[in-house]
C-alpha cells in the first residue's frame, strides 16, 4: 500500500502508517482532516473537546497528543470497547474517553465542552435544520464548533454530470459546499461562522487516500480523477457559539390531559 503521508500535513506524518491504517473508519484520512481543521480552531491544554462521530478514534488520539486537550470520543457505528483498547495502547486512556452514543441523543450536560469537532461524519446527522440548536447546547458560550470532511466545491445539480453518475448514490445528497454550511449555521441564530472553505487540491488528497487504503475502489477513484475538483473536495467550517443568545430548551414531553366527550354529534333535527 501507498504510504499515507503528505508534506502538507507535518503533524500527521509523525504517526505510523500501520497504526493509521488499523484505525481506518471511513473514506478520508482522519489525521489530515483533523490537522487541517485544528489550524482554524483555538485549542489549549486542558480543554474539554467532544470528537463527534469519531469512528475508531484516530482523530481523538491526535487531538490529545498534539494539543493536550481532554477528549470524549463518541461514535454510534463503531465499537467503543475496541476504541478504548486503542486509546489504552496509545497511552492516552486517562484523557481520551470512548463512548457509544447517537449524535442526536448525547449523554452530556449543557455547556460542558469548550469545543465540538467532527471529522468526516457531520454530514450524516448535521444537515437537519434543528441540529445546530440541539448541539450548541453542549458548547459553553463562546466555544467553537468545527467540522471537516468530504463535500462539494460546487453543486453538481441534478441529474449529476455523466462523469459522476456511476459513483453517485442517493446517500450522497448529504454532501454540501462550504458556503452551504455557512448559511446553514448562520440561520440557526446561535452560531457566528468564522470560517467556511474548501481545501486547496482537496480532491487530490481524497484521491491519495483512496489509493493508499482502497485501491480497488474503482468507481470512486474514477469519479475523482474525472472530476478534478470541479465538484468534489474537502470542506471545513468553524463557528463560535454566540454569547448573547440561548438555545431553545429541549422538548422532552408535551403535557396533556384527557377529557372524555361523545364521539358523534347528536342527530340533527328530522334525521333518524
Amino acid at each position: 500500500m501507498t504510504d499515507p503521508t503528505h508534506p502538507r500535513f507535518p503533524r500527521s506524518a509523525r504517526y505510523h502508517p500501520n497504526w493509521l491504517r488499523a484505525a481506518v473508519s471511513g473514506g478520508a484520512n482522519p489525521l489530515w482532516l483533523t490537522e487541517w481543521l485544528t489550524e482554524a480552531v483555538q485549542l489549549r491544554p486542558g480543554m474539554r473537546v467532544l470528537d463527534l462521530g469519531c469512528g475508531r478514534g484516530a482523530s481523538s488520539v491526535f487531538l490529545h497528543t498534539e494539543f493536550g486537550v481532554e477528549v470524549w470520543a463518541v461514535d454510534l457505528w463503531f465499537d467503543a470497547a475496541e476504541r478504548a483498547r486503542r486509546f489504552q495502547d496509545a497511552g492516552v486512556a486517562d484523557a481520551v474517553h470512548a463512548l457509544h452514543a447517537d449524535a442526536r441523543a448525547l449523554p452530556f450536560a449543557p455547556g460542558v465542552f469548550d469545543a465540538v469537532l467532527s471529522i468526516d461524519s457531520f454530514v450524516y446527522y448535521g444537515t437537519d435544520d434543528l441540529y445546530a440548536g440541539y448541539l450548541t447546547r453542549f458548547l459553553r458560550p463562546g466555544g467553537q464548533l468545527g467540522i471537516a470532511g468530504a463535500g462539494l466545491t460546487a453543486d453538481p445539480g441534478w441529474p449529476v454530470p455523466d462523469h459522476l453518475a456511476a459513483w453517485w448514490e442517493p446517500a450522497l445528497a448529504c454532501l454540501h459546499t462550504a458556503e452551504w454550511w455557512r448559511a446553514h449555521w448562520q440561520r440557526s441564530g446561535l452560531l457566528e461562522v468564522e470560517l467556511a472553505d474548501a481545501m486547496p487540491d482537496g480532491w487530490r488528497r481524497w484521491l491519495d487516500w483512496q489509493h493508499a487504503v482502497a485501491p480497488d475502489n474503482a468507481a470512486e477513484i474514477a469519479a475523482l480523477t474525472a472530476d478534478r475538483g470541479r465538484h468534489l473536495g474537502y470542506v471545513r467550517a468553524v463557528a463560535r457559539r454566540r454569547t448573547d443568545v440561548e438555545p431553545d430548551p429541549p422538548i422532552t414531553a408535551v403535557p396533556a390531559e384527557y377529557t372524555p366527550h361523545p364521539l358523534l354529534r347528536d342527530p340533527a333535527p328530522g334525521v333518524g
